[in-house]
């Protein structure tokens, strides 16, 4: 099925995606080109944005925040040994690990296996308040505008990172997920801002640069998590106790202030890049079931892109979520031994989208990038299960990394070129949504399976679903540019 009737706009002047560029305000103006197949490209018009917004400005934007985003990562089990010792097996707490307890027993396990689900559990929690959210705020731009729901959702964020610096209990922990949760729509919002300054021509590019904050933010922010995890304020300060701060509070006042940094670069620089036309196009906001968001998109095509995106997700997801208990189990590494090898992972990543897939994209159509990607990321997946000795572990995690490079911004330019400008917001906050759906229910299924069932099984399960996800892509239509 061919994409619903976008608007279609005219051709900047120049656009330029070298590292050099990133941080100057273009030469012309970036406007999105968004026939479908049938139509010409240049049968139709929408008007120019009020001022031009730079590539640069949305990547420093997305890196920022997503170095404060990551930054909680490695923290993850300190945190639940800290809560369970000041809150003990009481309240919200005592309650959550009760289940987790059960479920443990459930399958036969011990308390250390509860412990797992228990972190599973916190970082599921997270990740349905962003599926749920995500469209709705991605709607919202496509209604105001890009640049006040950015501020909105930013400011929210920080509110969130405010509560954790104060978080001395268990239950305020908790309520700061919950409104980081809830605001985590800018994500999908600075996404969709790409879509409105390139072309259709550089879209998919674009959105490399796009993955490569998301892997430079992700590398960075679990290594300034790890390197102040030890820096306890109520130690050097006990009078802050009564304050709330809490051993983790160095960490959360980073990601406070990161935000405050990134509300005064948009408020800055990040100018409204939507037209008035697409905003007078776009649907109501509201919130609703995002499964019926997604069920409810009349576009095939985006459909099947999500889909794709969805089961691709759900194997990257279950190899995260695995990859640290496989080293340590099969060759004792150590955490600095695990976090060189997310390091190289990421570092792969980073290369891939900022740089390898530009070249291919100048070349091959978005489709044949995708079916690439997911063909590496199966052969990588196979090796990483039969990894006998370190070296072959790197060179699945090579694998990897270079086929979720070309997946990532293939199956995100390709959501963005099958849409209209009216509703790049909501589909890309839908896309972004199936996303932490995966995040949500994988990392469950994986640690369950992992315990159970042993290492090699999530791994290959892995690979089939990035065979499956292979055999949905190959159906996608070539997008018109």
């Amino acid at each position: 099925m061919a994409p619903s009737d976008p608007t279609n706009d005219r051709a900047p002047r120049g656009i330029s995606l070298c590292p050099t560029a990133f941080f100057a305000q273009p030469s012309g103006t970036f406007l999105p080109s968004l026939s479908p197949p049938t139509t010409s490209p240049a049968s139709i018009q929408s008007p120019a944005p009020a001022k031009p917004l730079s590539l640069g400005v949305i990547f420093l934007t997305l890196y920022i925040d997503l170095i404060g985003f990551s930054i909680i990562f490695p923290l993850g089990p300190d945190l639940i040994a800290h809560y369970l010792n000041t809150d003990g097996q009481s309240g919200v707490l005592g309650s959550l690990l009760a289940q987790s307890n059960s479920l443990a027993h459930f399958f036969g396990r011990d308390n250390a296996f509860a412990a797992v689900l228990f972190g599973g559990v916190l970082s599921s929690f997270f990740s349905i308040l962003q599926f749920i959210f995500a469209p709705f705020w991605g709607a919202i731009s496509d209604k105001r505008g890009r640049r006040g729901v950015l501020l909105l959702t930013v400011a929210g964020t920080a509110l969130g990172y405010l509560v954790w610096v104060l978080s001395g209990s268990f239950w305020l922990f908790l309520l700061s997920r919950i409104v980081t949760g809830a605001f985590s729509g800018n994500l999908s919002v600075a996404t969709a801002a790409v879509a409105d300054v390139t072309t259709r021509a550089e879209r998919s590019k674009a959105m490399g640069i796009v993955g490569a904050a998301f892997g430079l933010g992700l590398v960075t922010g679990p290594t300034l998590g790890a390197f102040t995890a030890h820096l306890n304020l109520v130690a050097s300060h006990p009078s802050l106790a009564r304050f709330g701060f809490n051993p983790f509070s160095v960490p959360a006042l980073i990601a406070f202030g990161l935000c405050l940094v990134n509300l005064v670069w948009i408020y800055l620089r990040f100018s409204e890049c939507l037209s008035p036309a697409a905003r007078a196009e776009a649907r109501e906001p509201r919130i609703r079931n995002p499964l019926s968001a997604i069920f409810g998109l009349s576009n095939v095509a985006v459909r099947r892109a999500n889909l794709v995106a969805f089961v691709y997700s759900m194997a990257f997801v279950a190899m995260e979520t695995s990859l640290t208990f496989l080293a340590a189990e099969r060759f004792s590494y150590t955490a600095r031994q695990n976090g060189y090898l997310l390091g190289f992972l990421g570092l792969c990543s980073i290369i891939t989208q900022g740089y390898i897939v530009r070249k291919l994209l100048a070349r091959v159509d978005e489709v044949r990038v995708l079916n690439a990607g997911l063909v590496f990321s199966a052969v990588g997946l196979v090796i990483i299960a039969f990894a006998a000795q370190p070296w072959m572990l790197y060179v699945g995690l090579a694998c990897l990394a270079t086929g979720s490079g070309l997946v990532n911004p293939a199956t995100t330019g390709l959501i963005s070129l099958y849409s209209g400008a009216q509703e790049q917001g909501r589909v890309l906050g839908i896309f972004r949504s199936l996303g932490s759906l995966s995040r949500a229910i994988t990392p469950l299924l994986a640690g369950v399976t992992f315990f159970i069932f042993g290492s090699p099984t999530v791994f290959i399960a892995g690979a089939l679903l990035a065979t499956g996800a292979f055999s949905l892509s190959t159906t996608l239509p070539k997008p018109q540019k």
